[in-house]
């Protein structure tokens, strides 16, 4: 994998919010990044209807050509089609005729040759959306594909592939164990930490915080979002509580003064795990922080 792929991937983990733009609107781009999203993402797929999709990608090549022109072009990801499709082709058309993409999004991803074919053909780093029980079989060998950056998942489009009914307890359960395979396959396979699904509520900033502080805490990179103003609330609820953040400054400082790998703050024992965790809060705060 040649070095500029090499480095898209490593800073796909610090885009916290990727907000999705229908390709549609191209007019939204701009408002997209002046939301303050760390990623934005030209959806060319759901977002579009089939007539409309021709269209489409000659607004986005002309917006384009247009912010290149005025020097002006902010790197964007594009939601590109389902692999195997008529429109799929195209879309790889296009992504051709836009050579610094920031990457792409493969919707209805199931294959590791598809995420192969994207890479070699463009060049891009791929997140694939796992959106069917398909899909989500072969996370192991999709992980070892060419190119591929990260995944993410359609949890409405796996819901209804698995007959699971949305807004359950037991839809949360089948949330959390896609969350889980995802976090530990992408570990083993040193891709970037998968990102979290959509909140469909952009009104409900409290279940979106709280949406946050779960993925968050079990190890996910960022989410993706469907509203401008879910892009504060996603950042305002990563940002660390004090009170950890004093903790951990604390811990790094005196194992960096002492050197002993066994010690004490406020009464708690501090050893190696707890060292570890402390520098991973710190590193995580300083990234929010650029």
């Amino acid at each position: 994998m040649d070095s500029l792929t090499n480095h898209k991937i490593n800073t796909i983990s610090q885009n916290k919010t990727w907000l999705f733009v229908p390709a549609t609107r191209i007019d939204r781009i701009d408002k997209a990044f002046a939301s303050g999203a760390d990623a934005v993402i030209v959806d060319l797929e759901d977002a579009v209807a089939k007539q409309d999709k021709a269209a489409a990608r000659d607004a986005l090549k002309n917006y384009y050509d247009e912010q290149n022109a005025k020097q002006t072009y902010r790197p964007i990801w594009l939601r590109i089609n389902q692999a195997g499709s008529e429109e799929f082709f195209k879309d790889i058309v296009l992504c051709q005729k836009m050579s610094n993409l920031a990457g792409v999004l493969l919707a209805k991803a199931e294959r590791a040759e598809d995420i192969d074919s994207i890479h070699q053909l463009t060049g891009l780093p791929v997140i694939a959306l796992i959106e069917s029980a398909i899909g989500l079989y072969q996370i192991d060998s999709m992980a070892k594909a060419v190119g591929l950056a990260a995944f993410s998942y359609g949890f409405l489009d796996l819901c209804n592939d698995l007959q699971v009914q949305v807004g359950t307890p037991s839809a949360e359960i089948v949330a959390n164990q896609i969350r889980y395979q995802l976090i530990l396959t992408s570990k083993v396979h040193q891709l970037s930490p998968p990102i979290d699904t959509i909140y469909p509520d952009f009104k409900d900033e409290s279940g979106l915080s709280n949406r946050v502080n779960l993925w968050s805490k079990m190890g996910m990179a960022g989410m993706l979002c469907i509203h401008p103003k879910q892009v504060a609330t996603v950042q305002q609820a990563l940002q660390p509580i004090d009170k950890a953040l004093a903790f951990a400054t604390r811990v790094i400082e005196e194992y960096e003064k002492s050197g002993q790998a066994v010690f004490k703050i406020d009464g708690e024992m501090v050893d190696a795990p707890v060292i570890a965790r402390s520098r991973q809060l710190l590193e995580k705060q300083r990234l929010l922080a650029k």
